[in-house]
Order: C-alpha cells, then structure tokens, then sequence
C-alpha cells in the first residue's frame, strides 16, 4: 500500500511540476529518449517487445529490473541489429548475477548510433556556393564542398539495476540510467531513475510494471539546451501454459506502454496528454531447447527463434518494416555458472 501511495504521488509531482520546468527554459523533448524503447535480447524482440512480464534473464537490467532476483548465476548477454539498410546500428550488452539473499543485480549499455556521417565545408567558406575564384597558386576554381572530416550521432543508456523478492508472489527493483548523446562536437548528459515490480498472481498468470524515467529525466546540452524526458510506464502480463505431452510450453504475454509526450497520432491510442502502445508475442518452447516466436511491435510483424545450449543461448528476431526496410536482430547470452530456463 506504502509503494502505490509512493508511486501515486511521484506522478502527481510529475504532472504538477512539468510546466513549471517547461517555463523555466526546460524543453519537453518528446522524442528525446526514444531510443531508449528498443529494448534488449533477441527473444524479448521476437515477441514483439512484450517481455515485462516475462523478463528473467540479464536483459532484466532493462525490461525489468524486479527480475533480476530470478537470475540463478552469473549471465552476459549481447545483442546487436543493422536497421534501415544498415544506416543505424543498435547494441546492447548486459551483465547479471544473483546478490544477497533473493536479490540480483545487474548492468547493461545501449548504444544507437549513425556513424561515419560526412561534415562538409566549402573551399573558399568566405564564398557562395558554385562560385569562380582564383586560389593562391592563381589556379581557377569552383566553389564547392568537400568532406572535411566524419563524425557520428551516437545515443547511450547505462543502467545499474537491483532486483530483490519480497515474498513469494512480489519482487521489486529499480534502475539508476545515465544517458548521453554526442553530435559532431556538441554532447548531452541525464540522470534518470526506473522502478519495477513483478507479481504473480498465480501459476497462470504473471503481471509486470517498470516505471521508466519515474521522476523525468533532465537531459543538459553543452550549447545550454535542456530537455525533459518525461516518464513511461511500461505494464505486462504473461500467461503460461504447459502442455506435458508434447513437452511444449507457451507464453504468450501483452504489454502496453503508457506515455505522457502528447504524441498524438503518432500512438496508437491517443488520450491527448496520455498515449497507449501495445506490444504482444508468444513463444513455444520445446523442451526447454528450442523456441519459436511471433509478436507485434506497436503494429509491426515480428517473429524470432531461439536455440538454448547448456552455457549459451542464441536467438533472432525479425521485425518488418513497409517502408524503411525490414530489422534482423540477433543476440547471444552465456551462462557463466549454469543456464536460466526460459
């Protein structure tokens, strides 16, 4: 009761204080942390990205950090994807292992970036475009552009996530997010703060929460430009199913992102300040070997497999995309004491 109270009242402060910020100078980026809503693992995206509920693996640090407390040993976990022709590269890393007793920590790193954009300058910059001078050596020229050097528009999120069981239905945890942002010369810092619960309610059903970016995160430019990234509450629910004599077993799980960025038409549900996206998958598991997925990430096709060795387990997941290009996303994660059943 303590926690919802808690909770309830830091969104109160949110929306109470926001304009003020706003007034203050402080922009409502409401894209600025976008990037953070990829997500982490190839099975996660094989299903569409509705894993709050699910989450039980090193991934945890960013789906949900409560989970952390079911990591039995030591995990890392890599994913990396090219989007869009391979225009824009996605990388996540994380690390995770039990800690005290019925807890587990973690770490983990996103990075999206464009790299090796070219900078151009003209060679007279004193000139208009396309017009003749005569240079030093007497030589006529034409004012044009050249590539003066390559630069990247590189986002990174580091997390440093806990996760600890209150009884046997309730787990809780929170994350602690440093994001930074560089383009060409200029760069950007934030501090931002997640929290997240996990509950089941019994065998058949599991519920999730992660609270991202709880009290907004201040993003500051070294040009004096600030931006707030305003919260977004993550909710899932997962309900498995095992059928024993085919030693399968199925998850199918339901997310939905609330946002407060007026996104407008740009969500799915637009409820003017507030917004709603939805996320859905399943997998079938085989023996607790091999898996098979399919999902819809706010409307987009995904689909995904996955093959668990006794130390590894590697995973796809494929998400389309009409115009820009279809997504391949793979991901590997390495047991370092003994492998998490899925």
């Amino acid at each position: 009761m303590r926690r919802t109270f808690a909770i309830t009242a830091i969104a109160a402060l949110f929306f109470s204080t926001a304009p003020a910020l706003h007034a203050q100078g402080f922009d409502i980026g409401k894209y600025a942390g976008e990037f953070l809503r990829t997500g982490g693992g190839a099975r996660a995206l094989g299903m569409g990205g509705a894993y709050v509920a699910v989450a039980n693996d090193a991934s945890s640090v960013y789906w949900n950090p409560a989970a952390l407390s079911l990591v039995s040993g030591p995990q890392i976990l890599f994913l990396h994807s090219s989007r869009f022709s391979g225009i824009i590269k996605y990388n996540f890393l994380a690390f995770a292992m039990p800690w005290g007793k019925d807890g587990g920590i973690g770490v983990g790193m996103i990075r999206l970036g464009v790299d090796n954009i070219p900078h151009t300058a003209l060679t007279n910059p004193n000139l208009e475009l396309g017009e003749v001078y005569v240079d030093e050596d007497g030589k006529t020229r034409i004012n044009k552009p050249y590539v003066a050097y390559q630069f990247s528009d590189a986002e990174y999120g580091f997390f440093l996530a806990f996760g600890k069981q209150r009884n046997e239905r309730l787990r809780f945890g929170g994350a602690v997010k440093v994001v930074h942002k560089a383009f060409d010369q200029n760069t950007a810092w934030g501090l931002g703060f997640d929290f997240s619960a996990r509950y089941q309610v019994h065998d058949r059903l599991i519920l999730g929460a992660n609270f991202q970016d709880l009290t907004t995160t201040l993003l500051v430019w070294d040009t004096g430009r600030k931006e707030l990234i305003v919260p977004t509450l993550k909710l899932g629910a997962m309900l498995p199913l095992d059928l024993p004599a085919v030693q399968l077993r199925v998850l199918p799980a339901l997310d939905a992102d609330v946002k407060f960025e007026r996104l407008g038409k740009a969500a799915q549900v637009d409820l003017g300040r507030m917004s709603m996206d939805f996320h859905a998958g399943v997998e079938l598991n085989y023996r607790e070997r091999m898996a098979i997925r399919l999902g819809s990430d706010v409307g987009a096709f995904t689909a995904g497999a996955g093959l668990r060795l006794p130390r590894l387990s590697v995973d796809y997941a494929f998400m389309s995309h009409n115009e820009l290009g279809d997504t391949h996303r793979i991901s590997l994660m390495v047991s370092l004491q003994r492998s998490q059943p899925h």
